[in-house]
């Protein structure tokens, strides 16, 4: 485990750059996470990251389709919102770890 900064805020990470403490999240984090992976955080993303989040907080899986199926957003929206892998970077950005359906 090593740490990273980010807003100012040393966070702990694990080797793939995920949080390993979800409780150090903040806005401000995602919002640096994001840059990272290229994307410039809306308040669309921030629903979809705090949907995430607590998913997460209930123990429940996360899925692709859970996601779509969530009212949040759509999965075509999903994939518009974070290109690429959709739930492995949101994930990565809401500050909780990989999904077990990520490769």
């Amino acid at each position: 485990m090593t740490t990273r900064t980010y807003a100012g805020t040393m966070v702990a990470v694990n080797d793939e750059g995920y949080l390993t403490e979800p409780q150090q999240w903040t806005e401000d984090v995602a919002s640096e996470l994001a840059q990272e992976e290229g994307l410039i955080l809306t308040n669309e993303h921030f629903e979809v990251l705090y949907f995430l989040r607590n998913v997460h907080d209930k123990g429940d899986n996360l899925t692709i389709r859970s996601v779509g199926k969530s009212g949040v957003t759509t999965i075509k929206d999903f994939y518009r919102l974070f290109p690429g892998a959709p739930l492995k970077k949101a994930s990565r950005i809401a500050g909780i770890p990989k999904p077990v359906s990520c490769i």
